[in-house]
């Protein structure tokens, strides 16, 4: 406990930015952070814009966090930029949220392929328009051979329907005699989602206040460690990033155990 009171008084102390990622990249680092990237639309309506104005803006954050994530040294940053359920909102905002990732990568594609950044997509791209199909497997492709940060986007991803399909193909597989019921475990299940080459997040981050994990990664998030913050998207930074980090740092992870609290 004191341990954690001197250094809420460290950091209250120092302001300066560089010394708090020094000191960040001096302990335990979240080797995956994920992020749901929420309140553009209120930020937007606070200051009488269009809601695409803010999910623009927000676009642009995508580009600093990306950034400063893998200056930290952070391996994988999964964002969710558009869930199964976002069809619903109107024609006109879905349309736009359709164009941002070509325009996006479009622009910061030859920063991303200088930084060392490999991009990749978890989510139904078949459903996607042309366009942005287009932009997603170019930006794949160019970055396909970057050993740095992976940058994952959630595209068109649902939780549930993700587990669905893996529970389908699987009983399929069953089916076909090519796997056996008994053999069916946590970690064949694992196998079969759309992250089975990523490790599971260490930190999720949820920005606008809300709290609540909104059909997003429900079965890799079963021991993250989750940080809610009323920051709008479009006005989260590098700070913010390091506040979510710093309180990552000072907890105990015991996945189910008494690690560091063992009985006698």
């Amino acid at each position: 406990m004191l341990k954690k009171l001197i250094r809420k008084n460290e950091k209250t102390i120092s302001k300066d930015m560089n010394d708090r990622k020094a000191k960040a990249q001096q302990e335990q680092l979240p080797n995956h952070i994920a992020i749901i990237m929420d309140g553009n639309g209120r930020w937007a309506k606070k200051r009488t814009l269009p809601r695409i104005a803010g999910h623009y803006e927000g676009m642009k954050i995508v580009k600093k966090i990306t950034r400063f994530a893998n200056e930290l040294g952070i391996k994988t940053l999964t964002l969710y930029a558009f869930s199964t359920e976002n069809w619903k909102r109107p024609k006109l905002e879905v349309d736009f949220l359709m164009r941002l990732p070509e325009e996006f990568l479009g622009t910061y594609l030859p920063e991303l392929i200088e930084q060392n950044v490999r991009v990749n997509m978890m989510g139904n791209i078949e459903s996607l328009p042309e366009h942005t199909k287009r932009a997603v497997t170019n930006a794949m492709n160019q970055t396909a051979n970057n050993d740095g940060l992976l940058l994952n986007f959630a595209l068109n991803y649902g939780s549930r329907d993700e587990i669905v399909q893996a529970v389908q193909k699987i009983a399929n597989e069953v089916q076909e005699g090519k796997i056996t019921a008994d053999s069916i475990s946590e970690k064949l299940l694992d196998s079969y989602l759309m992250t089975k080459d990523l490790t599971e997040p260490d930190l999720l981050i949820r920005t606008s206040g809300e709290v609540r994990l909104s059909n997003f990664m429900l079965w890799q998030l079963a021991y993250t460690e989750l940080w809610f913050t009323d920051t709008l998207w479009p006005d989260f930074d590098e700070s913010s990033l390091l506040e979510a980090i710093e309180s990552f740092q000072t907890r105990n992870r015991r996945y189910g155990g008494l690690k560091g609290e063992e009985i006698n």
